[in-house]
């Protein structure tokens, strides 16, 4: 399986970033491809709403030139998108919200441009937040849920661990083995 890891919050070895890393190995223990993009340290700039991207089959489309043109090869290479990410305000955090913005040209719904670049493929989240879960990520999940229901995605489930304490609790054997056992079952899925 290929596993493309979205890592969106804007600090690089933060609590999301440490709780990827259990998920990562496992992933790669198992025979998993993965790749890793910090979006953090991407030019990815908003969506402007233009539509130029709906008017094109067969390509994503976009008219800016920015780093979002490498998240949209690894995310057509991908059989699993794993978005990884702080909750912040019951959402996901800036530099993965403009990818999710910018997602616009990987279907072609609103213009002259036919198909999908990522029709099929799976979507899991794997969540920091300080609320309790569904208070806290029910929100982002939702819309997630929403987004592949629309784009013909397949949402695969959420690992989220609750920030108590301090950066231990990202550290703990709950939070490890958690990260650990979510990656076995989305492995056990067939791509």
């Amino acid at each position: 399986m290929k596993v493309l890891i979205l890592m969106g919050s804007p600090r690089l070895d933060g609590n999301t970033a440490l709780i990827c890393r259990p998920f990562m190995e496992e992933m790669e223990a198992l025979g998993a491809e993965v790749r890793y993009l910090a979006l953090a340290g991407m030019d990815i700039a908003p969506c402007r709403g233009c539509y130029a991207c709906q008017q094109v089959s067969g390509e994503y489309g976009c008219p800016i030139k920015d780093d979002m043109y490498k998240v949209v090869d690894d995310i057509v290479w991908a059989d699993l998108i794993v978005l990884a990410t702080p909750i912040y305000a019951w959402y996901c955090a800036a530099p993965m919200k403009n990818v999710l913005d910018r997602h616009y040209g990987l279907n072609k719904f609103y213009g002259r441009g036919e198909g999908s670049l990522w029709a099929g493929k799976r979507v899991a989240i794997l969540a920091t937040h300080g609320y309790e879960r569904e208070y806290a990520c029910g929100p982002f999940e939702t819309g997630i849920k929403r987004l592949c229901e629309h784009s013909g995605l397949i949402y695969s489930g959420l690992f989220s661990v609750r920030h108590v304490n301090d950066r231990e609790d990202f550290a703990s054997e709950e939070a490890v083995s958690g990260a650990r056992a979510f990656a076995r079952e989305l492995m056990a899925l067939k791509p």
